[in-house]
């Protein structure tokens, strides 16, 4: 079988990727998680993630129009800072973060289906969730692709739905009041917003996978800081207004306790809208995230195995172009993790993972500017950016809780004690400094665009 990714992905199919990605199960599933923590005050908790996501985006942009490798953050910190360990450390923490994200995305999945199919119970829901996800992400790019678009629409849909029937009720409460259960005093807690961050930051993660699937895009230096920057803002305005008509139109305290948050408002503010319907559109959007990240962690790993960071057997693909090693690996995963821990400390665990990873790409980008220049892609950006971006992530890491902060120590010994095991061999690191040209790869059965 050729072992060669197909370059099938041209910018809007990116563009729906990105915001496909980006929004859904954060969303959809933890809104009312977040209203729990930060009361009306929640959307404060998506103001400072989509500036930490946007800072961080944009030097994703930079960083993908000049690397453009299906390793993704692998290839590059091994490229700024020559440490096969880092490299490979942060790569499957990069790994591990899907794979939680796929483990709240299924919880989330059930807690929307089992209420439509009451014979279901949530281990038969996620059964059937991570099933038909093996099998199309297997059927191959363009399959997921068409999939992905189609997904998308219907939960863009979904979220617009929200916003038109609860869009009358903003200015009905007091957005600076951060009561809760938890927190009985009312007015701003900064503390809080910034744990809260930690929460809702979830929502934003999936602007990186666009970085993985560069091997497969169409004129990658071009088509990825677009389609990047345009997923980000788009989704940023949608979360923005979403938060703002939740807590109008249910109070934070009510909203907390719902597995169907975004139901329960579109039944409060609209209650003849047959809100069955909206519940199959949350299933539509939690399924295209987990989609999405299933998709981008087999490409993580497939890039790893092809730097030899991982057994060159995880590189295998099918004829159809599929990394079928890599997604077999990940459902063994997936499916020991989701037996595990609950949908915030999942969601929060996810998050930390990234804003580490996301810290040291900033950091990257800036020594590579220095180190590099002859790397300039045709997206360059001042220094000031990724250098913000990386005090912006670094500081919402100080608001991770015990109980998260264990599961990535775990995760990271777990990486750490793979690299041990494997030690690639100094000569096949050595080959990862090398400038790549891939446009100037050839490509295998190109087909249209997107």
């Amino acid at each position: 079988m050729d072992n060669t990714l197909q370059r099938r992905i041209g910018l809007l199919a990116l563009t729906f990727y990105g915001v496909g990605d980006i929004l859904g199960a954060g969303v959809y599933g933890l809104i009312g998680k977040a209203a729990g923590e930060m009361g009306n005050g929640i959307w404060m908790g998506f103001v400072i993630g989509a500036i930490a996501a946007t800072l961080t985006g944009i030097s994703y942009a930079s960083l993908g129009s000049r690397y453009p490798r299906a390793g993704g953050c692998a290839y590059i910190l091994h490229r700024a800072f020559k440490s096969p360990m880092l490299s490979y450390v942060i790569g499957l923490a990069v790994f591990f973060a899907g794979i939680t994200s796929m483990a709240t995305s299924s919880k989330a999945f059930a807690g929307y289906l089992v209420p439509l199919a009451p014979s279901l119970t949530n281990g038969m829901a996620i059964a059937i969730f991570i099933s038909l996800i093996s099998i199309i992400v297997l059927a191959g790019i363009r399959t997921s692709m068409g999939l992905n678009i189609v997904c998308t629409v219907i939960e863009v849909t979904g979220l617009l739905i929200v916003i038109f029937v609860g869009f009358k009720f903003i200015g009905s409460v007091d957005y600076l009041n951060m009561q809760t259960a938890t927190n009985t005093t009312s007015g701003i807690h900064w503390e809080r917003a910034l744990s809260g961050a930690v929460l809702t930051f979830y929502s934003f993660i999936g602007f990186e996978d666009m970085l993985n699937v560069s091997e497969e895009v169409k004129k990658p230096a071009v088509t990825i800081p677009k389609a990047l920057l345009l997923s980000v803002f788009i989704s940023s305005a949608i979360y923005l207004i979403l938060s703002l008509v939740a807590v109008s139109v249910i109070p934070a305290s009510v909203l907390s306790k719902s597995t169907q948050p975004l139901v329960e408002v579109v039944k409060t503010a609209a209650p003849g809208f047959p809100t069955r319907i909206f519940s199959i559109i949350s299933l539509f959007a939690l399924f295209n995230t987990a989609l999405l990240n299933f998709i981008t962690g087999s490409r993580l790993i497939y890039g790893m195995s092809k730097q030899e960071l991982l057994p060159a057997f995880l590189s295998k693909v099918t004829s159809s172009g599929s990394p079928y090693m890599a997604i077999f690996t990940q459902v063994v995963l997936f499916t020991a993790l989701v037996m595990a821990g609950n949908i915030a400390h999942l969601a929060k665990s996810t998050s930390a993972l990234l804003l580490i990873s996301y810290t040291l790409m900033n950091i990257a980008l800036v020594k590579l500017k220095r180190s590099d220049p002859e790397g300039k892609g045709k997206f360059e950006i001042p220094s000031a950016i990724p250098i913000a971006g990386a005090l912006v992530c670094a500081g919402m890491l100080v608001n991770v809780t015990l109980t998260e902060v264990i599961i990535v120590v775990f995760l990271f010994v777990c990486a750490s004690v793979l690299y041990l095991i494997m030690r690639p061999h100094h000569s096949k690191i050595a080959d990862m400094h090398k400038a790549v040209d891939i446009q100037a790869q050839p490509v295998v059965a190109e087909t249209r665009q997107l």
